[in-house]
C-alpha cells in the first residue's frame, strides 16, 4: 500500500525484571509493540505509539466471534506459536488506516478491511524478524488466520496504542508453551568452557534439561468438519455431526496444536488412549 521507505528495525528493549520466562515474553512483546508502532506511523503519517500491558485495557471489549484472530508460527531461532485477537472495531481502525480511509467506527467491516489487517501484520512481522536477530538469531514468522488457538495459553496480555495517538488500536495477544519456553532457554546464559565446541554442548543440554518439566499440551484429533453458522446455530440434543474421517483410519495427536503422531484408538483401565502408528516428527534421543 506505501511506497515509503522502510525504517530501520527497532532496538531490542532493557530487560524486565521478573522470571526468565516471564521477563521474555515481555521484552519479545515489546517489539512486537515497537514494531507496531512503527509500522503504524508510517503508513498513517503521524506518530502512534504502542504500549505492552500485562492486563486488559479498560475499553477492551469481550472477545466476540466476529473478533479478528491470527495465529503466528515461529520457526528458526524461536520455536513455537503466538496468537493475536483485534476486536472488531479494532480491526476496523486498524484496516482503514492501512486503506488511507477516513477512521469511522460505523462503517461496515469488509474482506478488504480483513486483507489490509493481514497485510499489515505481515509488514509487522517484517520489523520483528529484523529486531530479533541480535539476541535469538534467524526467526522467521508465518501468518495464519481464522482461528482461535487450540492450545492453552503459557504468557498472554494487550498491546494498545497510547493515548496521545490520534486512533485507538486494542489487541490481545497469547504466547503458546512451545514459544514461552523457547524464549525462557534462550535468556539461559551458557557455561564458559575452553573449548568452543565443549561451550555449545553444555549450552544445548543446559537448555534441553529446562525444558524437560515444560508442561505441554496434547490432543487427539478424531477429524475436522467446516461448517455454516446457520448449520451451528441449528444444532440441538441428539445432532449427529460427521466428520471428514472413517472409523478405520488413524486419530492426529497432537503437540502444542501441532501434528506429531497418528495411531489407533485403544481402552486402557477404562479410559481413552493412544497407541502410536507413526512418528511424523521423532525427537531424538539424548
Amino acid at each position: 500500500m506505501t511506497g515509503e521507505p522502510v525504517s530501520p528495525a527497532p532496538s531490542l528493549p532493557p530487560p524486565v525484571a521478573s522470571t526468565a520466562a516471564d521477563s521474555q515474553a515481555v521484552r519479545y512483546m515489546q517489539i512486537w509493540s515497537q514494531s507496531l508502532a512503527q509500522v503504524l506511523a508510517q503508513i498513517a503519517g503521524s506518530p502512534v505509539p504502542v504500549e505492552c500491558l500485562p492486563e486488559a485495557p479498560p475499553d477492551a471489549p469481550p472477545a466476540q466471534e466476529s473478533d479478528v484472530r491470527v495465529i503466528l508460527v515461529a520457526g528458526g531461532g524461536l520455536r513455537g506459536e503466538m496468537s493475536l485477537r483485534l476486536p472488531r472495531p479494532a480491526a476496523l481502525v486498524a484496516g482503514q488506516i492501512f486503506m488511507s480511509e477516513p477512521q469511522d467506527a460505523a462503517a461496515e467491516f469488509k474482506p478488504d478491511h480483513q486483507e489490509a489487517v493481514e497485510e499489515l501484520l505481515r509488514q509487522v512481522i517484517g520489523h520483528v524478524a529484523t529486531a530479533l536477530k541480535s539476541q535469538w538469531g534467524e526467526v522467521q514468522v508465518r501468518l495464519e488466520s481464522g482461528k482461535p488457538p487450540s492450545w492453552s495459553a503459557a504468557a498472554s496480555g494487550w498491546l494498545a496504542s497510547g493515548p496521545e495517538s490520534a486512533c485507538r488500536l486494542v489487541l490481545e495477544w497469547q504466547l503458546s508453551a512451545a514459544l514461552n519456553a523457547a524464549l525462557a532457554a534462550a535468556a539461559q546464559p551458557a557455561e564458559s568452557s575452553s573449548s568452543e565446541t565443549a561451550q555449545t554442548g553444555d549450552a544445548g543440554e543446559a537448555n534441553f534439561e529446562l525444558l524437560r518439566d515444560v508442561e505441554l499440551e496434547v490432543t487427539l484429533r478424531f477429524g475436522e468438519r467446516s461448517m455454516l453458522l446457520r448449520d451451528i446455530l441449528e444444532l440441538g440434543e441428539g445432532s449427529v455431526i460427521e466428520l471428514d474421517r472413517e472409523v478405520h483410519e488413524p486419530v492426529d495427536l497432537l503437540l502444542d496444536g501441532k501434528l506429531i503422531a497418528r495411531g489407533e484408538v485403544v481402552v486402557v483401565d477404562g479410559n481413552y488412549g493412544l497407541r502410536v502408528q507413526e512418528l511424523l516428527h521423532p525427537v531424538a534421543a539424548h
